[in-house]
């Protein structure tokens, strides 16, 4: 079993920063790739990025490119995302998930550890 905890969130205005950190512990052999997801209300789960146990990114274009960063601590099975110029449509439940295979993939259902998500809100 893996335990998931978020954290970092809160309410920020348009432009400004936030980083959120997850910490998976638990079965380190359970521990593979590792991402983010946001929802926001009356939308789907979407990916935010993920990455690989080799370092290997998965970005999403629509939500980041340039603005958002994922880094991981390997040793720490912890990954962190750095959030910058923030926009009121970003405002969601920003969720960590955790898979065994060590490939990042954005299909969420194939994540199996997920943590309870920490609300992101950007006010305009």
């Amino acid at each position: 079993q893996v335990q998931v905890v978020e954290s970092g969130g809160g309410l920020v205005q348009a432009g400004d920063s936030l980083r959120l950190s997850c910490t998976a512990s638990g079965s380190g052999s359970e521990i593979g790739a590792m991402g983010w997801y946001r929802q926001a209300p009356g939308k789907e789960r979407e990916l935010v990025a993920a990455v690989t146990w080799g370092g290997h990114q998965i970005v999403s274009e629509r939500t980041l490119q340039d603005r958002f960063t994922i880094d991981r601590d390997y040793g720490a099975h912890l990954i962190t995302l750095q959030m910058n110029r923030l926009r009121p449509d970003d405002s969601a439940v920003y969720y960590c998930a955790v898979r065994k295979d060590e490939m990042a993939v954005t299909n969420p259902t194939l994540y199996t550890y997920w943590g309870r998500g920490t609300q992101v809100t950007v006010s305009s």
